[in-house]
């Protein structure tokens, strides 16, 4: 009976270590997956504060609240399902929605990048959201639905990462992929909108380092977001550029991917930073085929949706982004008075 208990006990020790073993895989597996989508996650949190632009500042954080869940589910009931009966039966498509999935990324950088040169102001517009409660789940529909291409292309990105894994363990990384990044997004994006709002409670403290520290956010904040603007847009057209180029050289055309090595050689055999200036080298080839695909595929894009009854639409209004930070809010119009600037 004794030694009967113990091989029980040793079976069940066995099996704890196999979970253990499986959850380190499942985290390394989600690790790597993760990164590999961190070009559109900075996207997708730089574009999502533009929904609250102009909400009443106590139902910022519900409608984020809203637009999370909104976000799970995207990924968790609609678009994991989906990639999982894809890379099951049909798993030969995958490179061709990633390549899709870049060429979107591609056009939404490229299009950022030609408003900024061509002069388009979008601060100068009124903000995009409509006012007031009564638009609120009107907002928080059009941020879902924004969300779900964005998810969509972070889901294929983390997918294509883990193709090799068993259907089990890639359902169970991108379930962990889907949830942490959901959290990271969304958290960022909450304490974005709020800063500003913290900011101005800490000026109101009797400390003055409270004070000057609360000062320091809020006029600190139009240039944070410009950084988290421009990062979104460089990371766009680098994983965009880098998903056609290693899509091209999937398809049998090497030439642009072998390029890119030959540039890049050079700097990795440089002692200490050779492994960053080489990355550094890809990374900008990347942006830069990125950059002109996205040209190539604006200029086709934009003559096509002119032609359309809703007409062509810009990308995510910066103006928007701003207003959400800069802590705008809507005017009062039953009570005929408009709001007061932020200091």
């Amino acid at each position: 009976m004794s030694g009967g208990l113990v091989a029980l006990l040793d079976d069940v020790a066995a099996l704890a270590r196999i979970a253990a073993a499986s959850i380190d895989d499942v985290a390394a597996g989600a690790a790597k997956a993760g990164a590999k989508a961190a070009g559109v996650v900075i996207d997708d949190a730089a574009v999502t504060p533009q929904y609250v632009a102009g909400a009443h500042p106590s139902r910022e954080l519900p409608m984020i609240k809203r637009i999370f869940w909104g976000s799970l589910r995207n990924k968790l009931v609609i678009i994991l399902p989906a990639l999982l009966l894809v890379s099951a039966f049909i798993p030969g498509i995958i490179p061709f929605i990633l390549m899709l999935g870049g060429t979107y990324l591609c056009y939404e950088g490229a299009e950022k990048v030609w408003h900024k040169l061509r002069g388009h102001h979008a601060a100068e517009k009124a903000p995009a959201v409509e006012r007031g409660p009564e638009a609120e789940a009107k907002v928080t529909k059009g941020a879902i639905t924004t969300d779900f291409i964005l998810s969509c292309e972070i889901m294929v990105i983390s997918m294509n990462e883990v193709a090799d894994e068993s259907l089990v363990s890639r359902a169970l990384i991108l379930i962990a992929v889907a949830i942490a990044i959901t959290v990271l997004v969304y958290g960022a994006v909450a304490l974005i909108v709020k800063m500003d709002d913290i900011g101005l409670h800490l000026t109101t403290k009797e400390s003055e380092g409270s004070q000057r520290f609360g000062a320091l956010l809020v006029t600190a904040m139009p240039g944070v977001l410009a950084a988290i603007t421009l990062v979104g847009t460089v990371a766009m057209l680098w994983v965009g550029g880098h998903i056609m180029l290693q899509g091209a050289y999937d398809l049998g055309w090497h030439a642009p991917y072998d390029l890119v090595h030959v540039l890049e050689h050079p700097f990795a055999g440089i002692p200490v930073v050779g492994g960053f200036l080489a990355w550094l080298v890809n990374t900008l080839c990347s942006a830069v085929l990125g950059l002109a695909w996205g040209l190539v595929v604006l200029a086709i894009v934009h003559p096509l949706l002119a032609m359309l009854p809703f007409g062509a639409k810009g990308g995510h209004e910066e103006g928007d982004l701003r207003a959400a930070v800069a802590g705008h809010r809507p005017v009062e119009h039953d009570a005929g008075t408009g709001s007061q600037p932020d200091p």
